[in-house]
């Protein structure tokens, strides 16, 4: 817990200092101004979280953690619950829609298993900060103890901040774990005390029976469970999973040391609703990459006040829709840096 404390007690509020000479070097570049719109704004985000003038987005990362859920015997989920560590083989091999579009933008994947249901064979690719063998069944008590649920959220800063050393200048949220859309479906209805039905989505692909059934067993887990919206450890330890707390883990070390948090998908933003009810002040930091299909990914990121770059109709996570918005933070950077202002260029202002 020690660690935990001193890391949301380093988080900074954005230092602002820099947002007018910002401002005005984008509005004497070669364009009207605001015509290049969302660029712009993020641009000048980058600038006020890292406090550096001229940012280079060179070295990006994308931290994609697995664990299983015990729900998965529910059938909440379209698939079985060995392919959580098939998968991650998978990441590891480079196979996966990550790794294509990682490399695709420049990033390098740490894939980390914080809580898959068996035990993986070890490998230079694979980073080990296994909690316990999967959580365990939210219709029978809590998914884990809160020791549990500190625990994996410090190994996610450890990991990061083992990660650091190595150049971080930008840093993405992606999972994988069966059966998580339902957790965090938990974690969202409990936070934002909206129904389970507004939350719940498909996840892999599950028919109008399976929906409902899963509908069904969330609510009932809430009801044995109740956990305390305003304790962000008690709902991870009560419905959360091990790879959700990890990434939890990943945005506050992130936020400490000033480094841009791109968010991915639903499980994601549920990783960043514990972190921003643990600390407010973790919003600030955080680029909401898309929206995803899942029902409530929209309320998430509209309570937290993130404002989506994507909306692909994407739902696969891993850290997919973080490495394309990356893609599009780097270019806003770009501009800011690159482009020529109208002295420098000789091209005449507007009257």
């Amino acid at each position: 817990m020690e660690l935990l404390k001193k890391v949301i007690a380093s988080i900074e509020k954005i230092d602002y200092s820099l947002s007018d000479k910002t401002q005005k070097r984008m509005d004497n570049l070669t364009k009207p101004p605001g015509s290049l719109g969302r660029l712009e704004e993020l641009a000048k985000q980058i600038v006020e979280i890292t406090r550096i003038e001229k940012p280079r987005l060179k070295n990006k990362v994308i931290f994609t953690f697995a664990g299983d859920h015990g729900i998965a015997v529910e059938g909440v989920s379209a698939y079985p619950q060995a392919v959580t560590a098939q998968m991650v083989y998978n990441f590891i091999n480079g196979g996966a829609g990550i790794n294509v579009l990682a490399r695709h933008v420049g990033a390098r994947v740490v894939v980390a298993d914080l809580g898959v249901a068996s035990d993986l064979k070890p490998h230079k690719e694979l980073v080990n900060k296994k909690v316990a063998l999967g959580t365990r069944n939210i219709l029978k008590g809590p998914a884990m103890s809160k020791e549990e649920a500190v625990k994996a959220i410090e190994n996610g800063i450890e990991i990061f901040l083992n990660e650091l050393p190595k150049g971080i200048d930008i840093a993405g949220t992606g999972e994988m774990g069966i059966a998580n859309t339902a957790s965090a479906s938990a974690i969202a209805a409990t936070i934002l005390k909206k129904p389970i039905e507004e939350l719940t989505g498909r996840g892999t692909g599950i028919d109008d029976i399976a929906l409902k059934n899963k509908v069904a067993a969330i609510t009932k887990a809430l009801e044995i469970n109740k956990p305390n919206p305003k304790d962000a450890i008690d709902v991870v330890s009560k419905v959360g999973g091990f790879e959700i707390a990890g990434l939890v883990g990943v945005i506050l070390a992130a936020a400490s040391k000033r480094v841009p948090v791109v968010i991915d998908g639903f499980i994601s933003s549920a990783a960043a609703l514990i972190a921003y009810t643990l600390e407010p002040k973790v919003k600030e930091y955080l680029i909401a990459a898309h929206c995803s299909v899942e029902k409530g990914h929209r309320a998430v990121l509209e309570y937290m006040g993130l404002k989506p770059i994507l909306d692909l109709n994407m739902r696969l996570g891993e850290g997919t829709g973080a490495a394309l918005a990356m893609n599009i933070i780097e270019a806003s950077v770009k501009i800011l840096l690159e482009m020529a202002t109208f002295e420098a260029a000789g091209v005449s202002e507007s009257l």
